[in-house]
């Protein structure tokens, strides 16, 4: 194992003994953390107990704690990233230097300026912490990272090996064992063959996705990969659904999303269904026979899904009618199955009162979206992520069978829905992951090709920079996503890790995109450069699966519960 870096044209950029150093960085911002829970706690109670409306009162430090815990876990799954490649005696250059690079960043970040958006920085004193305490940071190990390891001769040393390991599939080992890697192969093969060569002519034209791609992936098991054997599916890992879901979304986010609606789905089925429900549902998921979709979300209540209107009545024979308005919904128009939430619980406005069931309807066409008695609505016009679509949906009395109401009882739907919450930021944090790769392979691949005064673009340091730290911030957001997903197969609870894996991953995808586009210039911003539909696509992920300020509220909550 090489620990020096030594490179004759920058000299020596990795620092001796890393893995010591950035081991004891931890310790020291997890206690700087722990004093700013305190003080942001004292500031949310009121009588000794933490009040919403104090939280809501005092947001910008509540959700500068979750970004502050954020850090801290990014931090320590980079470590354990680390170690487990250091013990196995694959720590080469690459992965030293992403470790190096993240560490000086994030640790000066946490000390100067917590980056919750490109224009809200939260700093400690925000988060009740004074100068006296955060001198607990001012250890040797963590000065020598923030003033020594992420340096512009590391950033370039990086993108050089980049540039001599184009070939490789990502940027550093990911530390994922042989059989995840060659799922992530198969698939990178398959979006380089069939996704990447279509996907911006998809974009432009605003096109569905070719059924027979829906067809190819539900071949490769794509709709099944975490369905239970019993039920059809291949019983995979969820770490091996962020490996497809990241490979798939890389080619084109509207191909990687395909899989969402049924994991959700499978989720809600797997954990609220009834026995019946599982035998009949489940096995067509894991084939592709049907297509889901999901309806949650109204025109007035958005993150707010207690207050749904959508009211759901019994009739003389036992089945559901249903009555009001959707929005946001995707792939709604040729899907055969709707997972709707519902109100059926009379004199209710809560959560307390929905339910959840799965609709059944018949597949539309673009033209014809919508073709069953009782449902109407229309395409609503995005600016990205369009390989599916997004629709209104409408129902006026609307027939949906007693059978399928899900798990047979009432008033249960938003509690099966948030046990779906964990795989569906998962999945989210991956697509993440794979558009802010995307961005980096079209902003490597330009910054290489063009020309400018008289050497390409990847010869200046800034540019360079650009590619160094999008490849870091991808392995950071990877690391935190396999964590979570790890946490998920284990049976334990990991709200929280999804949650921080979501956030910072869709951050990151932003930047990604929004930097390679800077690489371009001026043809970033003309819509024949792929760069335009990345930046288009990479924009949503701040918003879906929980906005980033629901998001970062919902991880205070459990951080100061």
């Amino acid at each position: 194992m090489a620990h020096d870096g030594q490179d004759l044209s920058l000299g020596s950029v990795i620092l001796p003994d890393l893995l010591k150093l950035t081991g004891a960085a931890v310790g020291p911002v997890a206690d700087v953390f722990e004093t700013a829970r305190a003080r942001v706690r004292d500031m949310v109670s009121v009588d000794g107990r933490v009040s919403g409306a104090a939280i809501e009162a005092h947001q910008t430090a509540a959700h500068g704690l979750a970004w502050f815990a954020t850090y801290l876990e990014s931090l320590r799954q980079m470590q354990g990233w680390a170690e487990k490649l250091d013990a196995e005696g694959n720590f080469g250059e690459v992965e030293q230097l992403l470790l190096q690079i993240a560490f000086g960043e994030y640790l000066w970040q946490v000390y100067g300026g917590l980056q919750m958006n490109q224009g809200e920085i939260v700093r400690l004193q925000d988060l009740g912490v004074g100068q006296d305490e955060m001198r607990a940071l001012m250890v040797p190990e963590v000065m020598t990272l923030t003033q020594s390891a992420n340096t512009q001769a590391a950033r370039s040393r990086l993108v050089e090996l980049m540039q001599e390991r184009s070939a490789e599939i990502t940027v550093g080992r990911t530390g994922l064992d042989e059989e995840l890697e060659m799922i992530r192969e198969q698939f990178r093969r398959y979006a380089v063959d069939k996704v990447e060569p279509y996907a911006h002519e998809w974009h432009l034209k605003d096109a569905l996705i070719p059924m027979e791609i829906i067809e190819e992936l539900s071949e490769m098991g794509v709709f099944g990969l975490t369905i239970p054997e019993e039920f059809g599916g291949l019983g995979l890992s969820k770490a091996s659904m962020c490996v497809v879901s990241e490979e798939l979304s890389r080619g084109y986010i509207g191909v990687g999303s395909l899989g969402t609606r049924s994991e959700i789905a499978a989720e809600l089925v797997i954990a609220g269904g009834t026995p019946a429900q599982k035998e009949h549902w489940l096995p067509r998921l894991a084939s592709g026979e049907i297509l889901p979709t999901a309806v949650f979300t109204e025109p007035n209540t958005g993150s707010d899904l207690g207050s749904l209107r959508t009211r759901g009545v019994q009739d003389e024979n036992g089945d559901w009618i249903l009555n009001g308005n959707k929005t946001w919904i995707t792939h709604a128009a040729r899907t055969h199955v709707m997972t709707v939430l519902a109100r059926t619980v009379p004199d209710t406005s809560d959560y307390r009162g929905l339910s959840m069931f799965l609709a059944e309807k018949t597949p539309g066409t673009d033209a014809t979206p919508f073709v069953d008695p009782g449902l109407s609505g229309g395409e609503i016009e995005v600016l990205g992520y369009r390989g599916m679509k997004e629709y209104t949906v409408n129902f006026d009395d609307f027939k949906v069978k007693g059978e399928n109401l899900l798990g047979m009882e009432q008033g249960k739907g938003f509690k099966q829905l948030m046990e779906t919450f964990e795989s569906a930021r998962i999945q989210t944090a991956a697509r993440a992951i794979g558009v802010a790769q995307s961005a980096l392979d079209v902003g490597m691949k330009y910054a290489e090709d063009r020309k400018q005064f008289g050497k390409s673009l990847i010869a200046f340091p800034r540019v360079s920079g650009k590619l160094a730290m999008m490849a870091v911030e991808i392995m950071i957001a990877r690391q935190l996503t396999y964590f979570s997903a790890r946490e998920k197969d284990e049976g334990r609870r990991c709200d929280l890790e999804a949650g921080m894996a979501k956030l910072l991953g869709a951050r990151v995808a932003w930047a990604a995109a929004d930097n390679a586009l800077q690489i371009h210039g001026g043809n970033g911003f003309a819509l024949e450069y792929g760069i335009s539909r990345i930046l288009c696509d990479a924009r949503i992920l701040n918003i879906f699966e929980g906005a980033a300020e629901i998001q970062a509220q919902v991880i205070a909550r459990r951080l100061l519960g």
